[in-house]
Formats: C-alpha cells, structure tokens, sequence
C-alpha cells in the first residue's frame, strides 16, 4: 500500500507488507493535539477492524505539545506502538508521551529500526 497523508499534511501513514503499520511524521514537524488525532483516525481507517503493530518515526519530530503528548492515552487500531528515534530529543520526546499515562498498549522507544521491527512482530530480543 502507497502511504497515505494524514490530514494536516504532517505525516503518512501506512499498512506494510509485513503487517506493521508505519506513521512517518515529517521534518520539523511541531506536533498538536489536532496533528495527533488526524494521525490515529487515518491509521484507524487504513486498519478497518483489525489491530495492528505500529512503528511510528518520530526521528525528524522538533517537538510534542503537552495537548498533543495527553492524546498519546487514546486507544487506536495499534496493538503495540514502537517509537523509532535516533537522538537524545527523540528519547525526551518519546519519554514525556509515555511518562505518567496509561498507555493504551505496550509502548516502547527504539534508536534501531531493525529492534523495533523485532519487538513489533513479537520476536524475542537478545
């Protein structure tokens, strides 16, 4: 499947062939609560009923609102949520979304695709 733009422009999002859905959020993007909602109604419409693993890439990610972080707690189609970053903003990032909510699935952040794809598909990691 061709990846599909969440409203708002900010990002895409996309079912693999591997069966993990992959929400791509673009450079420079500031995210608000708005962003966030967009971005699980299109990964809840690309699921249909059917729960997913999902790799969100917030590696180009400038910042997380503290609206958009409270939206982090809403259920979507994901089954698991892999938070994929490759520097210390993208750890405080994915820290402040998981720090004192309850998450609506298992949430875990990664600096390795490769990692993150292993978690989500539920192969056991050294």
């Amino acid at each position: 499947m061709k990846p599909i733009t969440v409203d708002g422009g900010k990002g895409t999002v996309e079912l693999g062939a591997e069966g993990v859905l992959h929400l791509v959020w673009k450079p420079a993007t500031v995210l608000v609560a708005e962003d966030v909602h967009a971005a699980m109604a299109k990964v809840n419409e690309v699921a249909g009923d059917a729960e997913y693993p999902m790799l969100i890439d917030i590696t180009n990610t400038q910042m997380v609102t503290r609206q958009a972080k409270s939206v982090f707690s809403t259920r979507c189609a994901a089954s698991r949520i892999a938070l994929l970053g490759s520097n210390p903003v993208n750890r405080v990032i994915a820290n402040f979304a998981m720090a004192r909510r309850t998450l609506p699935c298992p949430t875990r952040f990664f600096t390795s695709r490769d990692e993150a794809m292993t978690w989500l598909l539920g192969t056991p990691l050294p």
